[in-house]
């Protein structure tokens, strides 16, 4: 009895991958898992990506979300697609769709598709751009309908002064500054500092700041990560204070910090955790409403990060505030 229990169990997982199989063979839906890599694409851009009809890319998706190879991630009023989150390596399914993810990813996408891709990220960044170049002057009213700045400022900063005290940060970055109001705390901790924004009119501020700080270690920079890397800097700190749901792409942010870090670096976030709140688009220029933690620590494992302290904190407005730490050499933390 036991013998064909066993043969039952064992037939009910194999059926249990044929449908992942079925879905994965086709070209297209490789396709779609490949762009799916480190991105969150709508039906709308995918069907601009892969240049075809929304009823043909829904039907894939339908197809695919079906068999467990993709999730739908709802954002506010728009359904976004992404790879699953949990995935048990102990499940055969779950082992299977891992290794289906494995096999894509070594195949490089094709220069069109990567001319697409960066073309919605460049839309996505024009519209965050446009919103704050817009809102500058009206900059902390915004963002504090969502969050005061002390209720993660405070917290970040006591992660990062304790960190401080053992290791000897020279060089320290923040991306997306703002006002400026978080540089004081980078510029007592460390000897050099650059503040980075794509926003002409948020530096300026930034700049202000500076001057009535009297903050002198501090670099101003108007740019994206890659002018960094293009400039060849290296960081030990790097913070990124509610900025990556403004980013077109969250995920690049976590490989950019990882390339910009010297060896023992530290990366600390701090963002919204996934809310359905989908006023703050329109009211604050987010272009994510907030994140799983899942989705950052996936992310920083692609970067070759890993994680340390993590720190929730529940407002009374509904949002809850995520402040995570990762770290590019695991035995510095």
């Amino acid at each position: 009895m036991t013998s064909m229990n066993t043969y039952a169990d064992n037939l009910s997982s194999v059926d249990a991958l044929a449908p992942i199989f079925k879905a994965g063979g086709d070209p297209l839906r490789l396709e779609i898992l490949r762009v799916l890599r480190r991105d969150t694409f709508g039906v709308l851009e995918l069907s601009q990506l892969f240049d075809m009809r929304q009823s043909g890319m829904s039907h894939h998706l339908k197809v695919m979300n079906k068999a467990g190879l993709l999730e739908p991630q709802r954002e506010g009023n728009a359904i976004f697609y992404r790879r699953p989150l949990h995935l048990d390596s102990d499940k055969p399914t779950d082992q299977t769709i891992r290794q289906i993810f494995e096999a894509v990813d070594r195949v490089p996408l094709p220069p069109h598709l990567q001319e697409r891709i960066e073309a919605i990220r460049t839309q996505r960044a024009d519209q965050s751009q446009a919103f704050f170049a817009r809102h500058a002057e009206q900059f902390r009213e915004q963002q504090e309908l969502i969050a005061a700045f002390d209720l993660y400022a405070e917290p970040v900063a006591e992660m990062i002064r304790k960190r401080s005290r053992k290791h000897q940060w020279q060089a320290a970055l923040e991306i997306g500054p703002g006002e400026g109001a978080f540089l004081p705390v980078l510029a007592e901790l460390c000897g050099h500092v650059v503040a980075l924004d794509n926003s002409r009119d948020m530096l300026a501020k930034a700049t202000r700041t500076c001057i009535d700080e009297r903050l002198n270690n501090i670099d101003l920079i108007e740019g994206v990560t890659d002018t960094l890397l293009a400039r060849g800097d290296a960081f030990d700190l790097v913070v990124a204070n509610m900025v990556l749901h403004h980013v077109p792409s969250p995920a690049d942010i976590f490989l950019d910090a990882a390339a910009l870090m010297n060896n023992g670096g530290c990366f600390v976030i701090s963002d919204l955790c996934s809310h359905d709140q989908d006023w703050a688009k329109a009211n604050c220029g987010d272009l994510w409403l907030g994140f799983e933690p899942e989705e950052l620590t996936t992310w920083a494992a692609d970067a070759g990060l890993v994680a340390g302290e993590q720190l929730f904190i529940g407002l009374r407005n509904g949002f809850q505030i995520q402040v995570r730490e990762f770290w590019k050499h695991s035995g510095q933390i």
